[in-house]
């Protein structure tokens, strides 16, 4: 079943459109269940780098709650539905679930570099995606994420390069 499109003058062909609205929607999906796995880690971290890392998955979260409305408004850009309800997100994130077990700094640094580095090759494959599709706006703000993305991995598993 087609998905009724929103109409709009944008130039993108409608089949193009509608294939970019469903990735974007799973882009989408996978992004807000990240942004809840950083906010996880910031509300349940332990140790004696509590603050340092208390604060790194906060300012985690918000980098990702940006990438979110990016990737949101796109595609209502393309005439689309955004589709960033809880149930949406809990049956269509593919990333893996976030473990309600652990405590310690080292323990959410790994756990949350896991659902960073997840999140970077999905989008790194919506990338290309939006290319092979001639949708070079989707393909830059895609790019933009990705580089955010690789950039928050940095911060976090840093943590775990250490030697101490």
């Amino acid at each position: 079943m087609k998905t009724k499109l929103i109409p709009t003058q944008n130039s993108l062909p409608e089949p193009t459109r509608r294939e970019m609205i469903e990735l974007l929607n799973q882009q989408l999906a996978d992004a807000i269940d990240l942004g809840l796995q950083a906010k996880q880690a910031h509300w349940n971290v332990k140790g004696p780098h509590f603050i340092g890392l208390h604060e790194l998955f906060d300012k985690a979260a918000e980098k990702i709650e940006e990438f979110i409305d990016d990737i949101a408004e796109r595609a209502v850009e393309l005439g689309g539905v955004t589709l960033g309800t809880l149930q949406v997100v809990a049956n269509s994130s593919r990333l893996p679930a976030y473990s309600l077990t652990i405590s310690s700094g080292k323990e959410h640094v790994t756990e949350l570099s896991n659902a960073l580095a997840t999140f970077g090759a999905t989008i790194r494959a919506a990338i290309d995606t939006a290319t092979e599709a001639v949708d070079a706006d989707t393909a830059d703000l895609l790019t933009e994420v990705s580089r955010g993305v690789d950039k928050l991995l940095w911060f976090v598993e840093v943590h775990l390069q250490a030697r101490e």
